[in-house]
């Protein structure tokens, strides 16, 4: 006999199971992201999203469909980080308005759930893309509508629509020229049939670990306001040096050279030019490192930091400043309530010292390495004291969670600029007048921005192919605001090729934002080069202090 229905105590389990299996499987979907940049995304964003609800559902001692669906909808929402991670949370906003109205789910409850949920999914966002999340969310709804008249078993109705949402999901490189170039289905559909597929597997008796950290003060703390000490440094150190090369290197010696680097560390970086290798790898222990690049030559500008003791500096000084922004917060919202105010999310101390000498009341840390959820949006629109609050998102892939806190937020008037770079909400923040309404300064802030072009100088993580461009795992990439703008094996001359795709007659302004990674030096030396190669134009440098990017450029 099958399984007829799911009632509460059984939607809990399959739930948190879902939840678990997608953690599971997130640095595996990360690598699925077309970009091979080094930082986390849609894997990442998807598991904080979804933890974010299933520690709410964890904490329910006995549930029911109407608690379930509260804590599932209200957890994935006000944690959703990214695109993938709202995505995945209207999702489960629209499966829940389902749900919520029955004492135990059928097949007939199942259908009609996926169909909400992708009718909502596909209205929260402005221009829905084929090839997507919502196209496998799609095809699974259409899969279970058909199928709902054949069979009442649950399991043999999930097996039916997983099957389905696999086949749609291997479809998505033929409906994304991009996916199928870079050789990769559509992460954030992986995601979510890495969800669906961990529930089936607790409904169908899979003996699962499905405890949840946190759950029993599941909401107490924001994720921006709490400062605690549970990052775990596998390798200590992080050690860069470059080898001078005295002897032969060839590709066979620096695929050797990596291996090595790979068995005592992580996070590596080889990239050689001409006669040299610049090294970066975290370890556990340098001179092994060192050793080894001997024999290869002689060493220059070694450098290794303590990243576990950077790491405790770092946690009281982010308590000391969150105590600080939190007393100027109180100290703020005591006075009279101003009729506009900003936040704006940055990343990097120098960056921060630029917004808020251009005017922004409030900072959310984050970025493209961490996408700051929609609770961190709505805890930072909280403690600006004002009557219009503008959000600068500066990066894509946080936007729908600025426009997710705007909806949820009553008392205030909230305005999200799209900015989807750093150089973009600098401009749109310029550009603010006082004396214009909030309607013009919405539509000049976002006219300006859309001025500006970006180029952003990393490092690529894995070899792919993009935009016809074949990339090696450790090459330098400029990506621009439309797709790469370069690719070599240093970092000054791709910054360079990168400004030749930007710059054209009407350019006035190069403005040059380093990073963490970078030393003042090199990037005096970039901006020498960039005012000879570009006499029209002037040259600006700042030190933003980004990590992951080496250099953060626009022109304008």
């Amino acid at each position: 006999m099958g399984m007829k229905y799911i009632d509460g105590e059984m939607l809990k389990k399959a739930f948190l199971a879902g939840a678990k299996g997608l953690e599971a499987k997130k640095e595996w979907i990360n690598e699925l992201n077309v970009f091979p940049v080094p930082d986390g995304d849609t894997g990442t964003n998807m598991t904080m999203t979804i933890m974010s609800a299933a520690r709410e559902v964890a904490a329910i001692e006995h549930p029911d469909m109407e608690s379930l669906a509260k804590a599932i909808s209200s957890g994935s929402l006000r944690g959703a980080r990214g695109n993938s991670g709202v995505i995945l949370s209207q999702l489960f906003r629209g499966f829940t308005k389902e749900i919520k109205t029955v004492d135990k789910i059928t097949t007939t409850t199942l259908a009609n759930s996926f169909v909400r949920a992708t009718e909502t999914a596909y209205k929260a966002v402005m221009k829905p893309k084929e090839g997507t999340i919502l196209t496998v969310a799609k095809g699974m709804a259409d899969k279970a509508v058909e199928l709902v008249t054949e069979t009442e078993d649950i399991i043999e109705f999930c097996q039916k629509v997983i099957e389905h949402g696999d086949y749609v999901l291997s479809q998505t490189p033929e409906m994304l020229p991009v996916l199928k170039q870079a050789g990769v289905v559509d992460s954030g559909g992986q995601g979510l049939m890495q969800v669906v597929k961990s529930a089936l597997d607790c409904l169908m008796g899979k003996e699962l670990d499905l405890s949840v950290e946190g759950a029993a003060s599941a909401g107490s703390v924001s994720g921006s306001a709490a400062v605690t000490d549970d990052f775990d440094i596998k390798f200590g150190y992080c050690t860069e040096f470059i080898v001078n090369l005295e002897k032969p290197y060839d590709e066979k010696s620096e695929h050797e050279f990596k291996g090595y680097l790979e068995s005592i560390g992580d996070s590596i970086v080889v990239v050689s030019d001409d006669d040299i290798v610049k090294v970066h790898v975290h370890t556990n222990d340098p001179g092994l490192a060192i050793q080894k690049a001997l024999t290869f030559g002689s060493l220059s500008r070694m450098k290794i930091d303590n990243m576990r003791e950077e790491h405790q500096e770092k946690l009281i000084k982010d308590s000391e400043k969150l105590a600080a922004q939190q007393k100027a917060d109180e100290e703020k919202n005591a006075g009279p309530r101003k009729p506009y105010g900003f936040i704006s999310v940055s990343v990097g101390e120098g960056l921060d010292e630029i917004f808020k000498g251009i005017g922004a009341d409030y900072l959310i840390q984050g970025g493209q390495t961490m996408n700051p959820s929609t609770e961190d949006m709505l805890n930072a629109i909280d403690r600006v004291n004002a009557d219009t609050v503008y959000i600068l998102p500066n990066n894509k892939n946080i936007i729908l969670a600025a426009e997710q806190a705007k909806k949820l937020t009553k008392d205030k008037h909230v305005i999200v600029i799209p900015s989807r770079t750093i150089p973009q909400g600098i401009t749109a923040l310029i550009n603010f007048a006082p004396d214009l309404s909030a309607e013009e300064n919405e539509k000049v802030m976002t006219e300006e921005m859309q001025r500006v072009k970006t180029g952003q100088i990393t490092y690529a993580v894995r070899n792919t192919m993009i935009d016809n461009i074949e990339i090696t795992e450790g090459d330098i990439m400029a990506l621009g605001d439309h797709g790469i703008l370069a690719v070599g094996k240093a970092i000054e001359h791709t910054a360079l090729e990168s400004l030749k795709s930007m710059v054209d007659d009407e350019s006035e302004l190069i403005t040059i934002y380093y990073g963490a990674d970078v030393s003042e030096e090199d990037a005096e030396t970039l901006r020498e080069k960039a005012e000879e190669s570009f006499g029209d134009c002037e040259v600006e440098l700042h030190p933003g202090g980004q990590p992951i990017y080496y250099y953060l450029i626009s022109v304008e």
